[in-house]
């Protein structure tokens, strides 16, 4: 299992260096230039060239990348990954401070997603996002992308003593409970404006310049590779950046062939995708309408080619818990490290059907790749993903799948180092049939 460590502590260093959805797209496009991806920017005319590898940013929180195939667009169509790079999180709100007593400093945060709170509570943690800077135009603020990296916040239990019922299961009032500490006060303490100045001093401008934020919290702690044959990675962020590190390690070791490659990587799935960076919008939809325009060919062309192209919506999966073995489905109980899981919902939550399926199934038998599959249980409502919403813009065959993983949406997941490499492997399969 060396390769396959080695590519799990690969993830771990990419989710290491991306605290927000901001610092992830960042981290993508670093990859994709150091592997000879151009950027192109929206506003500018594109000239592509066959076999080119080009990508472009939205809201810089989302990412499509794309490797121009040999054949002619219109015949061969695109292939396409889909995947997000947010997660549940906190989100600090305008105005933050709150003292206490006069001695403690606490912020002011609402949820962002649906993470689990309990997982959030003595936990050492970080702030990080972007901010926006004051400049002469005023319809174009200048964005700097900030972490305070070092622990700086913690959101403190209430002790066994002053809440016996704890361990019974207690509700968690986001708006009372979940409030992080900052620091204590004291005579010398400026407490206004703490973290605005503690933030223009991470990136070097004054705080009077700041005119507002995108800033959320994050774990510090790293992930790591654990278990008594070193099997499982347990990470913040594996929903969904395993995902997203698995697809861009296979568009960028893929060899492309006639279709064209893409990766799309949006923001904003645990919100619903309704944002301009979403897979609710259009922006993927542009794009490949844009690389068939500057390729020569014409609207005939593009809805040709999406005819004739296919996507995979990549989003982690629920595997069978060991101590809660009956909330899965019956007869569809997928493991970690028993391979990539195919997602199904007879209620469309899932765009796979037996076609889709199929497809996806052929591509890991050619590369040696197992295949589950999961379904709710008929008594449960599931969640959904990108596949759907991404299908509302695109009317392209879908499959949805993921990765096996426990605690999902916890401050810390756990997958397998094997399904993380039969990603990857079933991604560059993809890529290359």
């Amino acid at each position: 299992m060396e390769k396959e460590r080695i590519f799990a502590n690969s993830l771990i260093d990419f989710i290491q260096n991306s605290p927000s959805q901001f610092h992830a797209a960042r981290e993508i496009g670093r990859v994709l230039e150091e592997k000879g991806f151009k950027k192109l920017n929206m506003e500018d005319k594109w000239n592509l060239e066959k076999e080119g590898k080009y990508y472009c940013v939205k809201n810089s929180s989302a990412v499509v990348a794309f490797v121009i195939g040999k054949g002619d667009v219109e015949e061969y169509g695109f292939k396409i990954i889909g995947a997000h790079t947010d997660a549940p999180t906190f989100r600090i709100k305008p105005n933050p401070e709150i003292t206490v007593e006069n001695r403690y400093l606490k912020l002011n945060t609402e949820v962002y997603g649906g993470p689990i709170f309990s997982t959030w509570f003595d936990r050492p943690l970080s702030i990080a996002g972007r901010v926006a800077i004051k400049t002469d135009n005023p319809l174009n603020p200048r964005e700097e992308l900030v972490d305070l990296k070092k622990p700086v916040v913690i959101i403190p239990n209430l002790a066994i003593h002053m809440n016996r019922d704890v361990n019974k299961g207690v509700d968690i009032n986001p708006q009372t409970d979940t409030l992080p500490l900052v620091s204590m006060l004291n005579e010398g303490f400026e407490k206004d404006n703490h973290l605005l100045k503690a933030v223009a001093e991470n990136i070097g401008v004054n705080a009077e310049d700041v005119i507002d934020f995108d800033l959320f919290l994050y774990s510090t702690d790293k992930g790591s590779i654990i278990g008594l044959n070193e099997e499982f990675i347990s990470c913040p962020k594996l929903d969904d950046l395993a995902m997203v590190h698995a697809g861009l390690y296979g568009i960028t070791d893929g060899i492309a062939g006639n279709a064209t490659n893409v990766l799309a990587c949006f923001d904003n799935e645990e919100v619903g995708s309704t944002t301009k960076q979403g897979a609710a919008s259009p922006f993927l939809r542009t794009v490949l309408e844009r690389i068939v325009l500057s390729l020569g060919k014409d609207k005939e062309d593009y809805f040709r080619a999406l005819s004739n192209s296919f996507m995979i919506s990549a989003d982690m999966a629920h595997a069978l818990h060991p101590n809660f073995t009956n909330k899965n489905d019956l007869t569809n109980k997928p493991f970690i490290n028993g391979g990539p899981v195919i997602k199904i919902a007879a209620n469309q939550a899932y765009t796979t059907d037996s076609m889709s399926a199929a497809v996806f199934e052929g591509i890991c038998r050619r590369v040696n790749v197992p295949v589950q599959r999961f379904v709710n249980r008929s008594d449960q409502k599931g969640g959904s993903t990108i596949g759907p919403i991404s299908t509302t813009q695109l009317d392209i065959p879908s499959v949805d799948i993921g990765n096996p993983i426990l605690s999902m949406h916890s401050i810390r997941e756990l997958g397998g180092v094997l399904d993380h490499y039969y990603a990857y492997s079933a991604f560059k399969g993809f890529y290359e049939v």
